[in-house]
């Protein structure tokens, strides 16, 4: 078996992509207990890394602001909005 990726070096789509593979395999319910604790674990950082590249993204679209006619004016911080 092949070394998995470090979950910390995913992009989001690589993470989200892997995490649908494990929630496949756990729920077919024919993973032994051992290599399911192994999935269940795999897939909470996988669900993690997730959701910070996804808050992170947010913060960037929401640090953007515009003016009356829809250009960029420059960026507010996320906590303002």
């Amino acid at each position: 078996m092949t070394e998995a990726k470090p979950v910390e070096q995913m992009s989001f789509e690589e993470a989200m992509r892997e995490l649908e593979t494990v929630v496949t395999q756990l729920e077919r319910g024919d993973v032994a207990l051992e290599e399911s604790i192994r999935l269940y674990e795999r897939g909470a950082e996988l669900k993690a890394r997730c959701e910070t590249k996804l808050k992170e993204a947010e913060e960037k679209v929401a640090q953007i602001t515009l003016d009356g006619q829809g250009q960029p004016t420059g960026t507010t911080p996320a906590g303002d909005l």
